[in-house]
């Protein structure tokens, strides 16, 4: 399997701060790759850095055969790139169907696109005229991964989608995510709760300190809690 996305020796300064390090990893085609690490380690600075949000200050960040260190986030997008951030990026005071409408620059919402969406995230149909501030916190999160791939994007990058969400709405977004691996998205995600990320992941990266740690097939680690112990800490607990 070839690489579509991958890092390397990049390092990111924000101030005087030197958070990324040194970042080498790749995240396969077609596969589902879960960043993982301790709060603080780098994981959302890197999702960041590859949108071009924060400039790398060193390194190569190779997409699809092309280095888009240095590239404007506008730049980085139209190479087809999606990016749910933690915050979520939706506007509160616009319908849902009016977030979707923005989220597609190259025109008009295919409208089979959009029923494929309405399977994944039923919600967003209920709600279609509602003004986006009124969904709940699992609601919104749906709406934030919908206006990522309301276009086919080649890669989606998402931040810790399953925060605060109860565990009810974590198993949809489960199956969810399934249904979007089936359409050979390539998927990086980070991620804090564990068993979610061993039930998606394909490969994982693992950051501490703002440098990659571990790196491998999600199933190696997911089958060794020694190496969880290790590397993750208590921060994030493999039997939440």
């Amino acid at each position: 399997m070839s690489n579509l996305l991958a890092l390397s020796g990049v390092n990111t300064r924000i101030g005087h701060y030197h958070i990324l390090q040194g970042v080498d990893f790749v995240v396969p085609q077609g596969g589902f790759t879960m960043l993982l690490g301790r709060n603080g380690a780098g994981k959302t600075t890197c999702l960041r850095t590859i949108m071009g949000l924060w400039k790398a200050s060193a390194g190569r960040i190779d997409f699809d055969g092309a280095d888009i260190a240095g590239r404007s986030t506008p730049a980085v997008a139209q190479l087809g790139i999606g990016y749910v951030p933690e915050s979520m990026g939706i506007f509160a005071g616009l319908t849902v169907r009016e977030n979707l409408t923005l989220a597609a620059r190259d025109g008009p919402i295919d409208e089979k696109r959009l029923d494929w969406m309405f399977g994944l995230f039923p919600a967003l149909k209920k709600f279609w005229h509602l003004p986006a501030g009124h969904l709940s916190g699992g609601q919104k999160q749906m709406l934030a991964i919908a206006r990522a791939m309301i276009e086919p994007r080649k890669l989606l990058l998402v931040d810790e989608p399953t925060k605060g969400l109860a565990p009810a709405i974590i198993a949809h977004m489960v199956e969810a995510f399934r249904e979007l691996k089936r359409t050979d998205t390539t998927i990086l995600l980070v991620e804090q709760n564990f068993n979610f990320a061993r039930s998606l992941g394909d490969t994982v990266a693992v950051m501490d300190s703002g440098r990659i740690v571990h790196s491998g097939n999600m199933g190696e680690l997911a089958g060794n809690e020694a190496l969880q112990y290790r590397l993750l800490g208590l921060s994030l607990d493999a039997h939440q």
